[in-house]
């Protein structure tokens, strides 16, 4: 148990390292990899910014509670799940109500 949980730890770290770089720097974790197709520097939209920016945070919140959730007791991990669904759907109500600020 407590070496399923360090493995999961080391795992998580990378992860991280991502998810805050995607918090970061959004435009250019949207656009990595794709940059080869524009002739010009693209114009990312402030919409996607604010979605890259709300996923990120989700996925950071939500990563060890669902990672560690199914090392705990599966009723846990149902009330888990729920309230990461639960923060979801806010979140996108959230952003797609939302007004752009240009």
């Amino acid at each position: 148990m407590i070496g399923e949980i360090f493995i999961a730890v080391i795992f998580m770290i990378p992860l991280y390292a991502f998810f805050i770089w995607t918090y970061s720097f959004p435009e250019d974790s949207f656009l990595f990899g794709k940059r080869w197709m524009y002739q010009e520097e693209p114009e990312v939209s402030p919409n996607v910014v604010r979605y890259m920016k709300f996923a990120s945070i989700v996925a950071m919140i939500g990563t060890p509670i669902v990672i560690f959730s199914i090392f705990l007791k599966q009723s846990v991990f149902g009330l888990a799940l729920m309230a990461f669904i639960f923060v979801i759907v806010v979140g996108a109500v959230i952003i797609f109500t939302g007004k752009s600020k240009t």
